[in-house]
């Protein structure tokens, strides 16, 4: 998350933030649904693990959607050539950093203390 956030602070590596962002999106999710029981599977569509969560009725729907929304397709399309065509839009990109770094302190602060 770190590297994400210098990356949209420095406004380095439009794409690759894009697609970090939409990875640790995905370990996100991941974490909160293993908490409530959900048997690990190997995914990284973030549109079947949002619905898992619905599935699940979580109250974090309404923080998570709109992050699915505009991370699912975003972490196949930045890993290859050819699909990188949107313009950087870095304050944009800033606020799904804060969107998706808020909700990893909720998501940690569900867990229980190692």
């Amino acid at each position: 998350m770190d590297m994400v956030r210098m990356a949209a602070e420095q406004e380095i590596s439009y794409s690759g933030a894009r697609s970090k962002r939409a990875e640790i999106l995905e370990k996100i999710l991941k974490a909160e649904l293993i908490r409530t029981g959900w048997p690990l599977e190997k995914t990284h569509d973030l549109n079947r693990l949002f619905d898992f969560l619905a599935e699940r009725n979580s109250d974090l729907l309404p923080t998570v959607e709109p992050l699915c929304d505009v991370l699912a397709q975003v972490y196949f399309t930045d890993r290859y050539p050819g699909f990188d065509l949107d313009d950087p839009d870095w304050p944009k990109l800033r606020a799904q950093v804060d969107g998706v770094t808020a909700l990893l302190e909720t998501v940690k602060s569900r867990l229980p203390a190692s």
